[in-house]
C-alpha cells in the first residue's frame, strides 16, 4: 500500500478532474452533501488504477435529476426506485445515488429500499470495512465509519457490523468477501467466514442472474483459486455449484496424486498464465476458457470406477460436458457461452495419447475442424491439462503438443485448414448426380467431407469421380 500522502494525491486528482469538479460545485451550490464512495476510494488508497467512479449524495432521486440537467443535457435514470441517476458530464458517463438503506425480506430475492439522510449512515449498510470509505467533495474529507483504513493496512475483509446482519441482508454478500480476497489478495476475518458457513443457505434467495455475475468477477481475477477455495470451504459453492464441491473426494486416476479439486484450481491458474502468455482476448479475462478449465474434469465424480486395482472416469469428458451445459444454463449463463464451454471439456482429452503415437495428417485435420473456434483455447486448456510431477512425463507432453500445433499450422498455410469443406457443395451434388434435396445430400456431403479430412484438397474433378462410385453403392437413392 502507498503512502498515505500519494494516495491522498491519488484521490485529489480524481476531486481536480472535469467531471467530478463540476458535478461537486453543483451540488454544493444546491446543498446538499456529494462524495466519492467504495471502491474508487479504496482502489486509490491501494495504489490500484481506478476505473469506475461511484457516487453518492444526500439529495434525493428528483433532487439529483435537476442538479444533474443543470450541468448535463444528457440525463437519465438507471434505478430510480434504488436512487441512482446517471448523466454524461464532460465527456464522461457518471452515476449518482442518493444515500439509502435496503434490507432482504427472507423470502425476497430484492431489496428494499430506503433513502438515507447521512453519509455515515450509508457508509454503514455497505459490504465490508474497505468499501465503507467515502471521500466528501469538495473539501476532500475522508469518512471512515468502521475501520476500513486500518483493515486496508492489515489486509482484512470484515462487515461494517455483524456480519450475519449484513449477510441476511444481501447475501449476495458473501460471494463478494470471496471475490475481493481473490481480488485484494486479502484474508477474510474468521468471524466473517464464520457467518458464511452459518448463512450459506441465505443465498437460495439470490436470482441466478447475480450469483452468475458475481461468479464471472471472481473468475475475472488474475488468480480466482483463493477465492473458489472460500467458496467451497464455507459450503456456498454447494448452493449454486455443487459439481465443483464434489471433485474434493475424487482422487485422479493413479490415486497418488493432487485430487481432482486441487488439480483442477491448478489447471485454471496455468490456464490463466498461458492465456496472459499467449496474448489473450483484447476485450479482458477469457471467461469461457476459465470456466472449462474449473469445470473440466466435473465428470470424474459420475464416471469413477474401481477397476484392477486402479481407478477410471471413462467418459467423463462427455458426462462433464452434459453436466457443465446443464449447470451453467441454470445459472442463466447465454447459449454461446454454454456451447463454448461445453464443446471445450467434451475434447479436452482429444490431445492425449498423441504423444505415444503421432496422428497422421487426417486425424489433425479432424481435431482442427472439430475444435472449430475454440481451437486456440482448445490448446492452451490441453496444455494446462498438464499437472503431473513427473517432470520427464511433463516435458514430453509439452513437446508432442508443440509438435501439434506446429502440424496445425503447416497444413493450415498449405490446405486453408480453418475453412475444410469438400471440393463440391450441395447444389453441385444434386447437379452431378440428378437428384432432388433430400437426406441423401447431406449423406454425400458428409461422404466428401471425410474424403477431404483423409487425403486432403483432391480437386474437383476427382472428387466427382468419387462421388459417383459413392453413389453407386448406396442401396437407398
Amino acid at each position: 500500500m502507498p503512502s498515505l500522502a500519494a494516495s491522498m494525491d491519488a484521490l485529489r486528482a480524481i476531486a481536480e478532474s472535469a467531471p467530478v469538479a463540476t458535478l461537486a460545485t453543483a451540488f454544493a451550490d444546491r446543498g446538499h452533501e456529494f462524495a466519492l464512495v467504495g471502491g474508487p476510494v479504496r482502489d486509490a488508497l491501494l495504489g490500484r488504477a481506478v476505473t469506475d467512479l461511484d457516487f453518492t449524495t444526500s439529495a434525493h432521486p428528483d433532487e439529483t435529476r435537476a442538479v444533474l440537467d443543470s450541468v448535463s443535457a444528457n440525463v437519465w435514470d438507471v434505478g430510480r426506485d434504488f436512487g441512482t441517476i446517471a448523466a454524461k458530464v464532460h465527456g464522461e458517463t457518471v452515476e449518482i445515488t442518493t444515500y439509502r438503506a435496503e434490507i432482504y425480506r427472507d423470502d425476497s430475492r430484492k431489496p428494499e429500499v430506503n433513502f438515507g439522510d447521512t453519509i455515515e449512515g450509508d457508509l454503514v449498510r455497505r459490504d465490508f470495512t474497505i468499501n465503507a470509505l467515502a471521500l466528501m467533495l469538495p473539501d476532500l474529507r475522508l469518512v471512515d465509519v468502521s475501520g476500513g483504513f486500518e483493515d486496508l493496512l492489515a489486509g482484512k475483509i470484515r462487515t461494517p457490523g455483524a456480519p450475519e446482519t449484513s449477510f441476511t441482508d444481501d447475501p449476495l454478500r458473501m460471494l463478494r468477501a470471496a471475490r475481493f480476497s481473490a481480488q485484494l489478495g486479502f484474508e477474510v476475518t474468521p468471524d466473517t467466514q464464520g457467518s458464511m458457513v452459518e448463512f450459506a443457505e441465505r443465498l437460495d434467495i439470490i436470482s441466478a442472474e447475480r450469483i452468475r455475475d458475481e461468479f464471472v468477477k471472481l473468475l475475472s481475477a488474475s488468480d480466482p483459486a483463493p477465492g473458489i477455495r472460500l467458496l467451497v470451504e464455507t459450503g456456498l459453492a454447494e448452493r449454486f455449484l455443487p459439481e465443483l464441491t464434489a471433485l474434493i473426494a475424487t482422487q485422479d486416476d493413479h490415486g497418488r496424486h493432487k485430487d481432482v479439486y486441487e488439480h483442477s484450481l491448478t489447471v485454471l491458474q496455468q490456464a490463466i498464465a498461458l492465456e496472459t502468455e499467449r496474448g489473450g482476448p483484447a476485450a479482458g479475462p477469457d471467461i469461457v476458457l476459465r470456466i472449462a478449465a474449473l469445470l473440466h474434469d466435473i465428470g470424474k465424480p459420475a464416471t469413477r470406477r474401481f477397476e484392477r486395482g486402479g481407478v477410471t472416469f471413462h467418459h467423463h469428458d462427455v458426462v462433464g460436458a452434459k453436466l457443465a451445459k446443464k449447470r451453467l444454463r441454470e445459472l442463466r449463463f447465454d447459449n454461446d457461452t454454454v456451447k463454448r464451454v461445453a464443446r471445450l471439456i467434451e475434447l479436452h482429452l482429444r490431445f492425449f495419447g498423441y504423444s505415444d503415437q503421432p496422428w497422421t495428417d487426417a486425424a489433425v485435420r479432424r481435431y482442427v475442424r472439430d475444435a472449430g473456434e475454440e481451437l486456440e483455447r482448445l490448446h492452451i486448456l490441453t496444455r494446462a491439462d498438464v499437472t503431473t510431477r513427473n517432470r520427464r512425463k511433463a516435458e514430453r507432453l509439452d513437446h508432442a503438443y508443440d509438435d501439434i500445433e506446429r502440424r496445425i499450422a503447416e497444413l493450415a498455410e498449405a490446405e486453408e485448414l480453418a475453412a475444410v469443406r469438400p471440393e463440391l457443395d450441395g447444389e453441385q451434388i444434386m447437379a452431378i448426380l440428378g437428384i432432388s434435396p433430400g437426406p441423401i445430400v447431406g449423406r454425400a456431403y458428409r461422404y466428401l467431407l471425410e474424403v477431404r479430412l483423409d487425403e486432403g484438397p483432391i480437386g474437383a474433378e476427382l472428387a466427382e469421380t468419387r462421388l459417383r462410385a459413392w453413389y453407386d453403392e448406396q442401396s437407398d437413392k
